[in-house]
């Protein structure tokens, strides 16, 4: 599952026009959204060398730098981002709203301006997210909508580190440096219309690169390793078990049930694993494929890495080989299927 980021140039929108059939709305809140994000906050260094803000978040500014150095060091572009900090003032940076058919699992999908196809939509303001949620509700969709801690703009503009992206959790080292890892990742590689691979490749740029850090700089039996991977620990647990209702609902989906009985059974696996996982949020088709998007090829990777030798500069490269055909793919490929070619080729 996604945790709290997103991927996806929204900034641009606003900039040089949609295609589909996107709300005047939309357009006009991505601008003013992007607008208040654009050149403001205060350079990290002046936080950290004048004692702004409190100990803890003056902390972990300072490791930012070394962040973005330690992901250069191992193959992610330089850009100029996270260079500022900027409060904001609201628990998201973005509300995410997606869609699926509620019979099967098939994303509704919008096409964007040189990002291509993605399946997801952003909103900087709740009220918005929650309106275009109930318009797609009413036309038939299940949907899903949740905060977003984090998003990029693929270098387009110079991000800066938000207060959201601050966690008040004691994993909040590993978490940051998670953050910056996945989305300086959207800046480096980058397929577009193939939002699956792209959001996959960043979730496991980010996971083992943060872990990796945390070994280097605070060392691996710290307090903050330990407390990252506790949540490691638990977001596995948590994508198995949605995994195991996506397999069920696939099953059930796919069956000579009447309608109105799938409707019934899927409603009972749904609610009892929102209860288990303990989701705020009911839990839709729409929330299901998000571990799709989110976490998949991830065994497919691994084995890329290992073939790499560990090293993530080669394993890059190695993703770079597979644009051309993922290009040519059908929108939001599974990564698995993308990357058998380049596995079968080694590193």
């Amino acid at each position: 599952m996604p945790s709290g980021r997103v991927g996806v140039a929204l900034s641009l929108l606003a900039l040089v026009g949609l295609t589909g059939c996107f709300p005047l709305r939309y357009v006009t809140q991505a601008a003013a959204g992007q607008e208040q994000l654009n050149g403001r906050g205060v350079e990290i260094a002046e936080v950290v060398e004048k004692g702004y803000l409190d100990k803890r978040t003056r902390e972990l500014l300072a490791h930012v730098p070394a962040i973005k150095a330690f992901g250069e060091r191992h193959g992610l572009k330089h850009t100029s981002n996270y260079e500022r900090y900027l409060w904001i003032g609201r628990p998201a940076v973005i509300w995410v709203v997606s869609a699926c058919h509620p019979l099967r699992f098939r994303a509704k999908a919008w096409s964007y301006p040189i990002v291509g196809s993605i399946t997801y939509t952003g909103w900087f303001d709740r009220k918005e997210a929650d309106a275009y949620a109930a318009e797609l509700r009413a036309q038939g969709w299940d949907v899903d909508v949740r905060g977003s801690q984090a998003y990029s703009t693929l270098g387009w503009f110079d991000d800066p580190i938000l207060s959201t992206m601050i966690s008040k959790d004691p994993d909040a080292l590993g978490d940051l440096a998670d953050t910056v890892l996945h989305e300086t990742l959207h800046a480096t590689f980058y397929v577009p219309g193939q939002s699956t691979l792209n959001e996959s490749v960043a979730s496991f740029f980010g996971d083992h690169l943060a872990m990796r850090y945390l070994d280097e700089t605070v060392g691996p039996d710290s307090i903050e390793k330990a407390k990252f991977m506790q949540y490691r620990v638990r977001a596995e647990a948590r994508g198995k078990k949605m995994r195991v209702a996506y397999d069920e609902l696939t099953k059930l989906y796919a069956s000579n049930l009447p309608k109105e009985q799938k409707l019934a059974l899927k409603k009972e696996i749904t609610e009892a694993l929102r209860a288990e996982i303990q989701l705020r949020r009911p839990v839709t088709n729409a929330t299901l494929i998000q571990y799709k998007t989110y976490g998949s090829g991830r065994e497919e990777m691994g084995q890329l890495l290992e073939a790499c030798g560990g090293d993530f500069t080669k394993m890059l490269r190695a993703l770079e080989r597979l644009k051309p055909a993922a290009r040519k793919a059908k929108p939001h490929t599974d990564p698995a299927i993308l990357l058998r070619e380049v596995l079968a080729e080694g590193c």
